[in-house]
């Protein structure tokens, strides 16, 4: 099962680095069409759509790598049962806020879709296909975040220290 979770969160994190190629993509394209005195319609809201992708989809990575900003000026002073009641408790509070809006991200895509919601901009893109990237990276967040709450319950979660933290602490 943890290969099957950490194959995800990679994959996850995979196709948000491909998402970055597309906003480096749409930025040459329209650079250089504007050099060369042609217009790409739809290069901006594209390259908008990757960015949105690229920052969703590499969430749940970047929270088991232990690189989300956390504030461990409470945390960091308690020790023992104390520590691992207020772990337990933050991480719920995430499960519950990462649920919430993985379930209203995939309503938005549904609805969208239901909808035939379309841009506003001159590409006129259905809404739902850049609006599914945002709905599959907060499905794999709350999937991460009980992930961890179940490692945390089970006494088996190790917080991941980021080797910029040490440093910067």
């Amino acid at each position: 099962m943890r290969r099957l979770l950490d194959g995800l969160y990679d994959g996850a994190a995979w196709l948000a680095a491909l998402a970055m190629v597309g906003v480096l993509a749409m930025v040459l394209l329209s650079i250089v069409s504007r050099q060369a005195g042609f217009h790409v319609p739809g290069t901006d809201a594209y390259a908008g759509y990757c960015m949105a992708a690229a920052g969703f989809l590499a969430l749940a990575h970047t929270l088991r790598r232990g690189e989300h900003i956390r504030v461990t000026l409470l945390l960091g002073r308690l020790q023992g049962r104390a520590r691992q009641a207020l772990e337990l408790w933050a991480l719920s509070a995430a499960v519950l806020l990462a649920g919430l809006l993985a379930f209203y991200a995939a309503r938005l895509a549904w609805v969208s879709r239901s909808l035939n919601d379309i841009s506003t901009s001159s590409d006129a893109t259905p809404l739902w296909i850049p609006q599914l990237a945002f709905g599959v990276g907060a499905v794999v967040l709350f999937i991460a975040f009980l992930d961890e709450w179940v490692q945390q319950l089970r006494g088996r979660r190790a917080a991941a220290q980021p080797a910029e933290a040490l440093r910067n602490e």
